[in-house]
């Protein structure tokens, strides 16, 4: 059986949601429907006419990419323009286009920890925070005896983390009291008869982005055909996600040597440096795709190195002056996206039972040559 295109891009925004992405950023179906069932996926860096030929081979109907197709509102859509004739070819093959942009640039498991996890290093954080998880504080009513499934439910669906604590609860024994109504069909007690009935009131944490994961998890395990629970905001800072990542490798490197695991790592035939060669380095700023604007963001967190793209010539100056090591490989590293997510959405669609293919695009979009 074929996944349905709306159940697919609910996976995919389990590993990115929508709320990650920076303001403005053109993310989310950008042509097409989602309104069928999905033969195959690509995941591809980039849509280009190479990339739309290779889903029309592989029969996927989906294309997830990482950049956007289209970045402005479209005055006309001409068919006998480049952009036009992309167009055409998706419509007339019903190939769907989802991007996830920024929202999978700082998602765990995205873009930056992708690219960071590729060069060994530990202890990551975000380089720059762009969204804090809201907590909220889940208090439900349990009888005695289902006490145990209801609770491990949550913490499976991720409720109960506390900073680096799981499965963290609170429990208070006491009675509950009702009376089943007519039209009602009690787990415990008869209609018309006042029940009392021990129960444990259970407190947990969720985060505010698996709050409805968390409670339809908690729904499902509870006996009671009506279920008596509270949610309470709090003013608790939970965990911060952003742009970018800090970490540390094992033993410090030269800059030299750390050009070559970047170029192996990332697979690319050359990087620009910035900084003297021999130069010895340990903590790392990796950021993917532009991040010319980011070089303060690493020196602020203490990064000898940043690994960005794009770097202009007037900031290879100022980081240079700075005392600032970069290494630029290019936007296109983040086309280790594809490898990534391909799999993840492999995984979870097989934990689904589905037939639905996904594929890592193999055409290389890399637009520059090297000479």
């Amino acid at each position: 059986m074929f996944a349905k295109g709306q159940n697919v891009i609910q996976l995919m925004e389990e590993l990115a949601p929508k709320h990650y992405a920076v303001p403005d950023d053109k993310i989310g179906l950008q042509l097409g429907t989602l309104n069928k069932e999905i033969t195959g996926v690509l995941i591809a860096l980039d849509v280009t006419d190479e990339v739309v030929e290779e889903a029309i081979r592989l029969q996927a109907n989906l294309i997830i990419a990482h950049h956007a197709i289209i970045f402005r509102p479209l005055a006309h859509l001409q068919t006998d323009s480049p952009a036009g004739r992309l167009y055409e070819k998706l419509i007339k093959n019903d190939i769907a286009v989802y991007i996830a942009h920024t929202n999978l640039d700082v998602a765990e498991g995205g873009v930056n920890d992708l690219m960071a996890e590729a060069l060994g290093l530990t202890g990551l954080s975000p380089l720059e925070d762009i969204h804090t998880d809201k907590l909220k504080k889940l208090v439900v009513f349990i009888p005695e005896d289902h006490l145990e499934r209801v609770r491990q439910a949550l913490f499976q669906a991720g409720a109960g983390w506390i900073g680096q604590y799981s499965h963290c609860s609170f429990n208070i024994e006491g009675t509950g009291t009702f009376v089943p109504e007519e039209g009602s069909e009690p787990f415990i007690g008869k209609q018309g008869k006042l029940e009392q009935v021990k129960e444990v009131r259970l407190e947990t944490i969720i985060p505010q982005s698996i709050e409805r994961k968390a409670i339809q998890a908690m729904l499902k395990a509870h006996p009671y055909e009506e279920v008596a629970y509270d949610l309470y905001q709090l003013d608790l800072k939970g965990r911060t996600f952003g742009l970018g990542r800090v970490g540390k490798l094992e033993t410090a490197v030269t800059l030299r040597q750390l050009c070559e695991q970047v170029k192996q790592a990332y697979d690319v035939p050359a990087v620009r440096l910035v900084g003297s060669p021999d130069k010895e380095v340990r903590k790392i700023a990796v950021l993917g795709g532009s991040g010319s604007r980011y070089v303060r963001h690493a020196q602020f967190a203490g990064a000898d190195v940043l690994i960005t793209g794009d770097i202009d010539y007037h900031t290879a100056h100022d980081a240079l002056a700075a005392g600032m090591a970069l290494i630029d490989p290019g936007h296109n590293v983040e086309k280790i996206m594809k490898q990534g997510v391909a799999g993840y959405l492999q995984r979870r669609l097989q934990e689904k039972k589905s037939d639905t293919a996904v594929f890592a695009s193999q055409i290389d979009t890399e637009p520059f040559q090297f000479v």
